[in-house]
This record gives C-alpha cells, sequence and structure tokens, in this order.
C-alpha cells in the first residue's frame, strides 16, 4: 500500500452469536478481509469464517478501564494503514449500542473510508426465540430498547422509556432495578416479563416470567441477558 494511504474499514455486525445468522453480506466481508479485529461475544465458529485473515480480539466487557475503546480506535486505524481489507467484527448490530459512532469519528478523522454492515440485534433474535412478538395488534404499537450500562464513574440516571413493549439490553441485575422502578411507576406485577440468556448459542435459555418475579429469573442467570417487558409478551390467546 502506497505511504500514506489507508485500507476500507467494514463495521461488520455479527449478530446475535450464533454463526449462521451473520448475513451473507458479513460473511462474505469475514471472507475478503485482511484482518479481523473481533468482540469478547464472537464465537470461534464465526472466526472460522475468515481462516485467511489476522485475527485480533478487542474484547471489551462493561465497566473496563475507559481507555479501552480509545485503544480500539487506535488500532482500527493503525490496521487501515497496514491493510487493505479491514473488519471490525462487533456483536449485534454496529448500530446499537455498538459504540459505532467513536469508532466512526476516529475513523472520518484519518480520512479512513467506512462501510456498515448491518446485522441482527440481539432483541430481534431473542424475540424470535422466544416465539414472542414485540409488537402485536391492539396491545404494542412502541418498542423501546436502552440499557442502564454507563461508563464508568457516571451515575446511571436511565430515563425509562414510555412504550408498550421495552427491551433491557446487558440487563443482568440492572433489570431487578428496572422491575422495581417500573413497579413503583405503577406497573403491575402480572406484566409478562421474557428473559433470554446466551441468545442463539447452545447454552440458550429463555424464562417466561411476571414483572414481580423477575428478580428469581435474572439471580438464576450467568450468561449474557437480555429482558423483554411488556404486555405483548404475555401467553397467546386461542
Amino acid at each position: 500500500m502506497a505511504a500514506g494511504a489507508y485500507g476500507k474499514v467494514f463495521l461488520v455486525g455479527a449478530g446475535p452469536g450464533a454463526a449462521d445468522l451473520i448475513t451473507v453480506r458479513g460473511a462474505r466481508m469475514l471472507a475478503l478481509a485482511d484482518v479481523v479485529l473481533y468482540d469478547a461475544l464472537v464465537t470461534d465458529e464465526m472466526l472460522a469464517l475468515c481462516p485467511q485473515a489476522i485475527k485480533i480480539s478487542v474484547g471489551k466487557r462493561s465497566g473496563q478501564r475507559s481507555t479501552a475503546q480509545l485503544e480500539i480506535n487506535e488500532r482500527l486505524v493503525a490496521c487501515a494503514r497496514d491493510y487493505k481489507l479491514v473488519v471490525r467484527l462487533k456483536g449485534g448490530d454496529p448500530m446499537i449500542f455498538g459504540r459505532a459512532d467513536e469508532e466512526l469519528r476516529a475513523l472520518e478523522a484519518h480520512g479512513i473510508e467506512v462501510e456498515i454492515v448491518p446485522g441482527i440485534t440481539a432483541a430481534l433474535a431473542a424475540a424470535a426465540a422466544a416465539k414472542q412478538p414485540l409488537t402485536m395488534r391492539g396491545i404494542a404499537r412502541s418498542v423501546a430498547f436502552f440499557t442502564s450500562a454507563t461508563a464508568p464513574g457516571q451515575p446511571d440516571d436511565t430515563i425509562l422509556p414510555a412504550c408498550d413493549t421495552i427491551v433491557q439490553y446487558m440487563g443482568g441485575r440492572e433489570a431487578m432495578t428496572t422491575a422495581e422502578r417500573l413497579l413503583a411507576l405503577g406497573r403491575s406485577p402480572e406484566t409478562p416479563v421474557v428473559i433470554v440468556e446466551n441468545c442463539s448459542l447452545p447454552g440458550q435459555r429463555v424464562a417466561y416470567l411476571t414483572l414481580g418475579g423477575l428478580r428469581q429469573g435474572i439471580e438464576a442467570c450467568t450468561g449474557p441477558v437480555l429482558v423483554m417487558i411488556g404486555n405483548a409478551l404475555g401467553p397467546r390467546q386461542a
């Protein structure tokens, strides 16, 4: 590559976890990549789609030191300087809680060409796993995705969405606080809740609960969790 020139970076959504849930375009980009920088939740089966590529783990968990994302940005720029086709493989969809804005700004600041390949976000995969639509005629016309996860040192001042169905990403124990807040705001303890753990992976577990019983369901989870709350998630009527 000529001095001062950059390759192209693709922000690729890996989907919820299962290798066969990545898009055809995403798989094609992996097969062409010179280097792949991948998230912590990307599986070995997914990485098998890019045997020719150099693979760099840039896994980052909630609560890690705040420079982690800056380091990822710097590595992306360095890889674009050294390679023609760079894939940044991100869990779910890059544009949903994927820190895409920070990576886009870092790449654009260097004049690096970027293309985004969308992926199946966890909420849609979880709804499919549970066989529970997030919308329902006459019951749920609006859906909101939110997270309580914050950067280290920042308070959780999340305003709960006023929607028919709400989906909490990276729920874990934070979902218990969400349940308490919703109950305090007048939501019925019988409001249906669906928890999906390890969505689309071999250890997937789906639990059908109520808002009042959410704590017990969350305490039994050890893997990544997505929590869906709303009347559309109740048992289907005959």
